[in-house]
């Protein structure tokens, strides 16, 4: 088709008198608009009595609509679940007039053949974020990636730094006042159709009706394609082992009456899953995922305590089953907004205990996270990760947790690594990252230095590349030349009990990193207490006698320590041993606890988390040597059930506690 004719068509279009953007919603915060745009704020709804005349005149066919698209401008794609595929296809298969437009979009569920090395006169891709589907002609060249945040890509368009002239999208069909909604898609499509000069839409009777700022007057609809197709769908894989037990990990630091933020994949399906018996959770996240209906169900998500937008789960998009389709459709619990409300920090951190929980391709030992690149190649994009992990660090009791497995390629290649591969992008700055979680447990890296997070990390990093992460980290003079390797211990809970004083604590294996909690518990003893566990007064407590703490030989010893339930202090409140003795067999005990904890049964809790780790290595009891004067002690190792044997020589009493068969 001519190129000139073309260009009048669409120039008429553009010069028309743009109607106000009519936007309705259901108890939704206004959007946020960029100064001198177009899209002014404070519009109201308008009722417009002859929108059904205006809704006729403007269906067309795919074919049509796409001959109104002219050479050269920048189109935009719906995202997700809501990619317009029918479009799409026109858009390739009639667009023979086009040349030179730029096509963007976030990550779409349908087909790219836009991408195809022979629509390289046509169509160029911009991607906000990498998707398989355009995944090779990025790494080809053939696409560009702009690594920008979530939340500002609206601010973007509304501005026009990013100019969207077209907009192609798939809608719900009108209501009774003219209004289609944006489904299951509203992230930075609310912000395309604001701004764009043309606006193309599928109408999908399939496309749920979602609520919150989602609807668009047909008013400000350019062309209307009638549709009927299922949508894209993204069912969530089945957690496996390794998924399971970092949800475990993660589970630990949800309290009741968090507010959530997960994505989908197999290690949020697991966590939401290890989450059912919790109280009271909320939901303010990017994306919604099928994982949640089930805890809806079940009443552990009810967004009750939340403090913004109580009730309510928050997204921006939603990717799913046709379950989840079904589920979201004219749910009033559920509420869709644009990514820069979901997403920016200040919005997230609104919402008191905000858990983002975020997955990463690798992290380095200072904490530097790595997400949109693999093999020095760009994979994915920034997304949403830096946005949640800030808000949630702001957010009162917020916790930021970015989750992996510690390996990659089958087991071959450590996901913690001593730096980053050439070619890596650091998403999420050491800086920003507070939690890292692994199957093998939880890295607290917010406020330590280079040399304890390098420690905490080879601690969770898989035991069979701990000893070459550790060489790496003393090359780098990250950690010092005695730091020892971490072991495996026989103990691998990691959970959260309940005192008799009603307060609750974490117990958990030793780490290497723990070499100072423990002097510093050490020291925090009173004289009497040191004087009970030392069998005498001990001014100092050196370094080489902490690295003797954290040792553990997994067939001959094992070691835990208590903490506050939140552990965000990173402050230490009990130690408990055992080492085997060869003589007799038996594991010798050796216990230590805070002196405000005394009394409380945390050394009864710790007693018996170890008599289990005991039990796992066919150890048949434990011995300990006491004084006489330490009756908290006497009457710790004196359990109902267990038989004990006591021995009194030169004024310190042998006991020995054999545990039942």
């Amino acid at each position: 088709m001519d190129t000139s004719a073309q260009n009048l068509r669409f120039s008429r279009l553009d010069s028309a008198p743009r109607r106000p953007l009519r936007l309705g919603g259901v108890g939704t915060p206004g959007a946020r608009r960029a100064k001198g745009t177009e899209a002014a704020a404070g519009r109201q709804t308008v009722f417009n009595p002859h929108w059904k005349q205006s809704y006729e005149r403007k269906l067309t066919t795919a074919r049509a609509a796409i001959e109104q698209i002219a050479p050269g401008r920048r189109i935009l794609i719906g995202s997700g679940a809501a990619e317009p595929a029918t479009l799409v296809e026109a858009l390739v298969r009639h667009g023979n007039h086009l040349a030179d437009n730029e096509i963007v979009h976030l990550l779409t569920l349908g087909p790219a053949p836009y991408v195809a090395p022979d629509m390289a006169a046509r169509f160029r891709h911009t991607a906000f974020f990498i998707g398989p589907n355009v995944r090779e002609a990025v790494q080809a060249g053939r696409a560009d990636f702009m690594p920008v945040f979530l939340s500002e890509i609206p601010s973007l368009i509304r501005s026009r730094r990013v100019k969207v002239d077209v907009a192609l999208l798939q809608v719900s069909p009108p209501d009774l006042h003219g209004y289609v909604s944006l489904g299951v898609s509203v992230d930075i499509v609310r912000a395309a159709v604001e701004a764009a000069d043309l606006v193309i839409a599928e109408v999908n009777p399939r496309m749920p009706r979602t609520l919150g700022n989602t609807f668009v007057s047909v008013a400000d609809i350019h062309r209307l394609v009638s549709v009927e197709a299922p949508l894209f769908e993204l069912v969530p894989e089945a957690p496996d082992a390794v998924s399971d037990e970092i949800a475990r990990h993660v589970a630990t630091l949800v309290p009741d009456g968090a507010t959530l933020q997960t994505g989908i994949g197999k290690i949020p399906h697991a966590v939401l899953k290890a989450l059912s018996g919790r109280r009271d959770l909320g939901i303010h996240t990017e994306m919604l995922s099928d994982s949640v209906i089930d805890l809806v169900e079940s009443g552990a998500i009810n967004g009750r305590r939340k403090t913004l937008l109580p009730g309510k789960l928050v997204t921006s998009f939603v990717m799913g089953s046709k379950r989840l389709y079904d589920w979201v459709n004219d749910n009033p619990a559920v509420e869709l907004h644009p990514s820069d409300f979901t997403n920016d920090p200040l919005t997230i951190a609104k919402n008191f205990k905000m858990v983002a929980i975020n997955s990463a391709l690798a992290v380095d030992l200072t904490g530097q996270v790595a997400s949109d690149t693999l093999g020095g190649r760009f994979f994915s994009g920034i997304g949403g990760q830096v946005d949640f992990i800030r808000g949630a660090a702001l957010s009162h009791g917020g916790r930021p947790i970015i989750a992996l497995p510690s390996t990659a390629k089958r087991g071959t290649l450590s996901r913690i690594c001593g730096a980053l591969e050439a070619g890596a992008g650091v998403v999420t700055s050491r800086g920003d990252v507070h939690y890292v979680v692994t199957e093998f447990g939880i890295a607290h890296l917010w406020g330590r230095s280079v040399r304890e997070r390098a420690a905490a990390l080879i601690d969770i990093a898989h035991p069979d590349f701990r000893a070459e992460l550790l060489s790496d980290a003393k090359a780098r003079r990250y950690v010092f030349e005695d730091q020892p390797i971490p072991n495996p211990s026989p103990v691998q809970q990691d959970r959260v009990v309940t005192l008799v004083s009603g307060e609750r604590v974490r117990i958990r294996a030793v780490r290497v990193s723990d070499e100072e909690g423990l002097q510093d518990l050490l020291y925090r003893l009173s004289d009497e207490s040191t004087f009970l566990r030392f069998f005498g007064f001990k001014a100092v407590h050196p370094r080489v006698e902490m690295l003797s703490m954290v040792k553990v030989d997994a067939k001959r010893s094992a070691a835990l320590v208590g903490c506050l339930e939140d552990g965000d202090s990173g402050e230490l409140i009990g130690s408990a041993r055992y080492d085997l003795d060869p003589t007799t067999g038996l594991g010798e005990v050796a216990f230590s606890v805070a002196d405000a904890w005394q009394g409380k049964g945390l050394g009864t809790a710790l007693f018996g988390e170890l008599a289990q780790a005991a039990r796992v290595r066919d150890i048949p009891g434990f011995s300990a040597d006491v004084l006489p004067g330490n009756g908290r002690m006497l009457r710790l190792l004196h359990r109902p059930g267990y038989q004990v044997k006591t021995q009194l020589a030169f004024g310190v009493e042998h006991l020995q506690v054999l545990f039942n068969p």
